[in-house]
C-alpha cells in the first residue's frame, strides 16, 4: 500500500486544482438534492478507501497485505415523496470482490462501471444509472472552515463544496429541474467505525447557503461541531456560538436511533429543521455502514429577516452485517 497523506490543519484545500483522487486513506465525491416542487429527493455518492490498518482476517493476517489497492462504492437513493418509495442501488466495495473504477483528472473523470461523473467547461455531468443529470454551479467552490471535518481522534477529512448548483435532467425518467449540493471530501476518517456524524447541505429562501457538521467519536461524544454560511456571491463565513440541540429521534426497524429533527442557533441564524419523511435509512452491503439520508425543511431567521430551508440531511449510525 502507498504511504498515505493526512490532512494538514494548517493547509487549506485549493478549490481549482484539488477535484482530483488524492493519496488519501478515504475519499468522496457527492451530489444529493431535494427538489420540493418535484416532490423529489436523491443522492448519488462515490466512495473509494484502502483497508483501515487495524483490519485483520482470520485474526492476524493485516488487510492491508492482502488489499494494498483502493476499494470503491457507489450509491444511489432516490425517494419519490408522492408515494413515499425509495430506490437504493449501489456498486462494489466489496473485499470479496473488487469492482475498479477508472478517475482522471484534469479534468474530473469518474467511470464506475458505467456509472460516469464529469467535469465539463460549464459544470458537471452526472449519467449514472437512473441519474441523467447537468449541473452548473450558481456559486464558486468554497473550502467550509477551519478546511477540515473531524479532529485527531476520529480522523479528519478535507472539505470542498459548490453549495448551489443549477440542475437539469432526469432522475428515474422524470424530467426535472431544480438545485443540487455537491461536496468531494479526502482524509483518514472512516466513517461508521472511528467518525460518526449528523450532517446538513441547506438552501435558503433568501439566496445563502447553510452547512452543519457535527461529528462524534465512537463513545457517542461530540469532537467538532462547525457550521458555515455561504453567501449569494459566493463568499463564506463560519457560523459562531454554533449549537445543535435534538429535538425528535426516530428508531428505525433495525434497532438503529437517528435524530431527525433539530433546533439550530448560531450568531444571526436561528432555525428548526425536520424530515420530510422519517423512513430513510439505508443498509449499503458495500461499505457496511448504516446511515440516514433524505430530504430536511425548515424555517427560521437570519440575520433577523425570516427564512425557509431545505435540503438533505445525512446521519451516520455505524458499521451493519452485510
Amino acid at each position: 500500500m502507498p504511504s498515505l497523506q493526512a490532512v494538514d490543519p494548517a493547509r487549506l484545500p485549493d478549490t481549482k486544482n484539488d477535484w482530483g483522487l488524492h493519496q488519501a486513506a478515504v475519499e468522496w465525491y457527492y451530489v444529493s438534492a431535494y427538489l420540493p416542487e418535484e416532490q423529489l429527493a436523491f443522492h448519488w455518492a462515490f466512495f473509494k478507501a484502502y483497508a483501515p490498518p487495524s483490519y485483520t482476517l482470520l485474526g492476524f493476517i493485516p488487510a492491508t497485505l492482502l488489499f494494498p489497492n483502493p476499494l470503491f462504492a457507489s450509491h444511489i437513493a432516490i425517494t419519490d415523496l408522492r408515494t413515499g418509495q425509495i430506490k437504493f442501488i449501489e456498486q462494489g466495495d466489496d473485499f470479496n470482490k473488487i469492482e475498479g473504477a477508472n478517475v482522471l483528472y484534469p479534468p474530473i473523470s469518474i467511470d464506475h462501471n458505467g456509472w460516469k461523473f464529469g467535469q465539463t467547461a460549464s459544470g458537471f455531468v452526472l449519467d449514472a444509472g437512473p441519474l441523467k443529470l447537468v449541473l452548473r454551479p450558481l456559486k464558486p467552490a468554497v473550502v467550509h472552515p477551519p478546511g477540515y471535518s473531524g479532529s485527531a481522534e476520529v480522523g479528519r477529512m478535507y472539505y470542498l463544496s459548490h453549495t448551489r448548483l443549477a440542475l437539469e435532467g432526469s432522475v428515474d425518467g422524470r424530467n426535472i429541474k431544480g438545485q443540487a449540493w455537491m461536496d468531494h471530501q479526502w482524509g483518514d476518517q472512516y466513517s461508521g467505525r472511528t467518525a460518526f456524524w449528523d450532517w446538513f447541505g441547506l438552501h435558503l429562501s433568501n439566496g445563502w447557503d447553510l452547512m452543519l457538521y457535527r461529528v462524534k467519536n465512537p463513545r457517542g461524544e461530540v469532537v467538532q461541531l462547525s457550521g458555515t454560511m455561504t453567501a449569494p456571491d459566493g463568499s463564506i463565513q463560519p457560523l459562531a456560538s454554533l449549537s445543535m440541540t435534538p429535538i425528535e429521534s426516530w428508531t428505525s426497524p433495525t434497532g438503529r436511533t437517528y435524530v431527525l429533527s433539530w433546533g439550530v442557533k448560531a450568531d444571526g441564524l436561528e432555525a428548526v429543521l425536520r424530515p420530510v419523511r422519517k423512513e430513510q435509512e439505508l443498509l449499503p452491503k458495500t461499505t457496511r455502514v448504516a446511515y440516514w439520508e433524505g430530504a430536511e425543511a425548515g424555517t427560521g431567521t437570519w440575520q433577523g429577516q425570516p427564512i425557509e430551508l431545505h435540503g438533505m440531511g445525512e446521519f451516520v449510525a455505524g458499521a451493519h452485517s452485510p
